[in-house]
C-alpha cells in the first residue's frame, strides 16, 4: 500500500515540474489545427440555436495569409454553348485547278509537288497541234483584218472625192468589218484555250516553231497539292487527264460541323465559335459563314460551314475538331464563379464576409456555364463573398463538426 501511494505521489510531483518548467521557459502548449499567430481560426454557430447561420471568424490577416479573394455578387449572363464535332477542310475560294483545254503533250513541268507559287507563274508548258492551228488562225485573221482596214480607210477618202461608187465603197467596208469579226473571234479561241493578254500580244513576233507550244500559269497564290500528270504524258479532252496541278491557298480555312435539329436553332450565319482539337495547343475562333436550311437524309445532322484565319497554316485540312458554339442566355440577377461554391453536408454553399469573418449561407443555382453559376436564392447582388480557396474556409466547418462530436 506505501509503495502505491509512494508512485501515485512521484507522478504528480513530476507533471508539475512539467509544467513549471514549461512557465519558466516559454516552450507552446499544444494547439488545434488551424490556430495561427494572428489568432485562433473557428467555426460558431449562431446565438439563434442549432438552426442559425454559421459563420467562419476570421481576421483581415489571415483572410491574406491563406489566400481568400473576395469579389461581390453581381448580375450578368451566362456564356453557355454546345459542343459540335466537325473536321476541317480547305477553303473552296482558295483552291484551284491548273488544266488543259485540248489535246496536248506535257513538254515541261517547272513545280513539284509542295512547291509555292504566285498568281500568274508559270507551273508547267503543253505542245499542241490544236494550239498551233488556233494560233496561226489568230495571226492570219489580224493580217486580213489590217489590210481591209486600211483598203476601207483609204475608199473612205475616196467615196468623198466621188473617185469610186458608193456601192463600192460598201462592198469595201462590209469585207472590213468581217475581217474585225473574224480577228475577234479568233482572239476569243486563244483566250479560250488559256493564253493571256500580254502572250496575244508577243504572238506576231514570236518564232513559228513555237506556235505550238502553251504555258499554263498558277490562277492563284498557294502550294501544290496534287500533282496528276508526267513529263511527256497526254492530256486533254482525249488524253487520260486534263489536270495537271491542284493548287492550295491555306491562309483560310473552312470548318465542317454537323449539327443536330436540336442546335441548329441556335446557330446563326456571323456568329463566332471557338476551335480546339487533339494535339494542337490553344484554341483559335471562326465566323459561321453558312448555315445549311436541310438536313442530311443519313445522319439527319444540318451542315454547317465556319471560315477562320490560318496564316501560320499550323491548322491543317482532315483534321477533327469540337466546335465550341454559344448559346444566347437570358440576363441573370445574381452569377458568381463555380470555385466560390461548396457543398457542405450535402447543401451548395457560398461564404459571405461579414464583421467577423464569413457566414456559410446556403444557395440555390440555377442555369451554369464553364465558369460561371446562376444564384436563383440565398444571396443578393452587391454582397462580398470568397470566390478563392474557399476550402480552407469548408475544412473549418467540417473541424467544428468533428470537435462537437
Amino acid at each position: 500500500m506505501k509503495r502505491i501511494l509512494l508512485f501515485v505521489a512521484g507522478m504528480l510531483a513530476g507533471i508539475a515540474a512539467l509544467v513549471a518548467v514549461g512557465a519558466l521557459t516559454g516552450w507552446p502548449m499544444p494547439f488545434t489545427v488551424g490556430q495561427e499567430r494572428a489568432g485562433t481560426a473557428h467555426a460558431t454557430r449562431d446565438a439563434r440555436g442549432d438552426d442559425g447561420p454559421e459563420r467562419v471568424a476570421l481576421s483581415e490577416q489571415q483572410i491574406n495569409d491563406a489566400g481568400i479573394e473576395l469579389a461581390e455578387a453581381k448580375g450578368g449572363v451566362l456564356k453557355r454553348h454546345f459542343l459540335a464535332p466537325g473536321s476541317l477542310i480547305p477553303d473552296a475560294d482558295h483552291v484551284a485547278r491548273v488544266s488543259v483545254r485540248v489535246l496536248a503533250t506535257v513538254a515541261e513541268l517547272r513545280k513539284r509537288l509542295g512547291d509555292s507559287v504566285e498568281k500568274g507563274e508559270i507551273v508547267a508548258a503543253i505542245e499542241s497541234r490544236e494550239i498551233a492551228d488556233a494560233k496561226s488562225e489568230y495571226l492570219a485573221a489580224r493580217l486580213t483584218n489590217e489590210l481591209q482596214q486600211t483598203l476601207f480607210s483609204r475608199q473612205k477618202v475616196l467615196v468623198e472625192s466621188r473617185t469610186v461608187s458608193e456601192n463600192e465603197f460598201l462592198r469595201t467596208k462590209l469585207t472590213a468589218n468581217d475581217a474585225q469579226i473574224k480577228l475577234d473571234g479568233a482572239r476569243q479561241k486563244l483566250f479560250a484555250l488559256g493564253l493571256s493578254e500580254g502572250e496575244l500580244a508577243e504572238l506576231p513576233s514570236q518564232p513559228a516553231e513555237s506556235l505550238r507550244r502553251q504555258f499554263l500559269r498558277a490562277p492563284i497564290d498557294g502550294r501544290i497539292s496534287e500533282r496528276r500528270v508526267d513529263l511527256g504524258g497526254l492530256v486533254g479532252r482525249e488524253g487520260l487527264e486534263s489536270e495537271l496541278f491542284v493548287i492550295v491557298n491555306l491562309d483560310d480555312i473552312w470548318v465542317d460541323l454537323a449539327i443536330s435539329p436540336e442546335d441548329i436553332a441556335s446557330v446563326h450565319e456571323g456568329a463566332p465559335i471557338t476551335i480546339r482539337a487533339i494535339g494542337i495547343e490553344g484554341e483559335t475562333s471562326a465566323k459561321v459563314i453558312f448555315v445549311s436550311p436541310l438536313l442530311d437524309r443519313e445522319t439527319r445532322n444540318a451542315r454547317v460551314i465556319a471560315s477562320m484565319p490560318n496564316a501560320d497554316h499550323r491548322w491543317k485540312p482532315g483534321t477533327f475538331i469540337t466546335a465550341e458554339i454559344p448559346l444566347g442566355g437570358q440576363p441573370s440577377k445574381v452569377i458568381v464563379p463555380r470555385k466560390s461554391l461548396q457543398a457542405i453536408r450535402g447543401t451548395t454553399t457560398v461564404f459571405v464576409r461579414d464583421g467577423e469573418g464569413f457566414e456559410a449561407r446556403p444557395v440555390k443555382t440555377g442555369l451554369e456555364d464553364d465558369d460561371d453559376i446562376e444564384i436563383l436564392s440565398g444571396l443578393s447582388a452587391g454582397e462580398t463573398i470568397a470566390v478563392a480557396n474557399t476550402f480552407t474556409l469548408k475544412a473549418e466547418l467540417e473541424k467544428s463538426d468533428v470537435e462537437n462530436d
